[in-house]
């Protein structure tokens, strides 16, 4: 396994160094031990999480350097992309949220074990968060890798990201489909689609999509909405 991140990373033009690659490994490990207790990741094979998960994650790391800067992952789950950013780029500051608290334990877990320093974890809905003034407009990026529609991630995501920052979508090869609808949302939350950049994973037939969007002002108060409306009802 080290032989192939190391590989993939090289594939993607990323120096990535054997303590590094030490450390990956070794959330692997925990990933796989946790996983047996509470719902975690789907997949489990090891060179599956490697290129899947890992390097997936990593792509982002071609196009920013998230060293000295703060970033907020929601919804972050298992920790991607945060923690494998944070490996990556040691002086980077991450929040990881999610609603779930024993997911939080997990990630707890991981960065005590790889003695990961300057992270914020926070267990709290999105909505919430994201109309709470510790964590308003507070981060230059905000990173999401999740199924849910660009429009209801927008909403989710844009209102952390201070004006000048970027929203970073990590998405499937489907994203085409979702960016006319999301087009309003988008404007409407204060950010414009800056770019978007199409990835090849290494040793995978995998094609995704890393969507820029750029804040360009701030998100109306009424933004995020009270839980549940958001997903039922996307702005259009």
């Amino acid at each position: 396994m080290k032989n192939l991140l190391k590989s993939a990373c090289n594939e993607l033009n990323l120096n990535i160094n054997d303590n590094q690659i030490d450390e990956f490994l070794k959330y692997k490990d925990l990933l796989l031990e946790w996983n047996e207790k509470i719902n975690l990741t789907a997949i489990t094979d090891d060179r599956e999480i490697v290129l899947k998960h890992f390097v997936d994650c990593l792509t982002v790391c071609k196009f920013v350097d998230f060293n000295n800067k703060t970033f907020i992952d929601v919804g972050t789950g298992a920790g991607f992309p945060a923690l494998p950013i944070k490996i990556f780029c040691k002086d980077s500051y991450p929040t990881l949220l999610d609603s779930l608290n024993k997911r939080i334990n997990f990630l707890k877990t991981v960065g005590n074990a790889l003695n990961l320093q300057n992270i914020n974890y926070v267990h709290s809905r999105a909505e919430d968060a994201g109309q709470d003034i510790n964590f308003r407009e507070k981060f230059y990026f905000c990173v999401s890798r999740a199924v849910a529609n660009l429009s209801v991630l927008a909403e989710f995501d844009l209102p952390f990201v201070k004006v000048g920052g970027y929203f970073i979508a990590l998405k499937g090869p489907l994203l085409d489909s979702e960016l006319i609808e999301a087009e309003k949302a988008i404007t409407t939350l204060g950010g414009k689609i800056d770019k978007i950049e199409n990835i090849n994973i290494p040793f995978t037939d995998i094609q995704h999509k890393l969507v820029f969007i750029k804040k360009l002002r701030q998100t109306p108060k009424q933004y995020p909405r009270k839980a549940g409306k958001i997903s039922k009802n996307p702005i259009k």
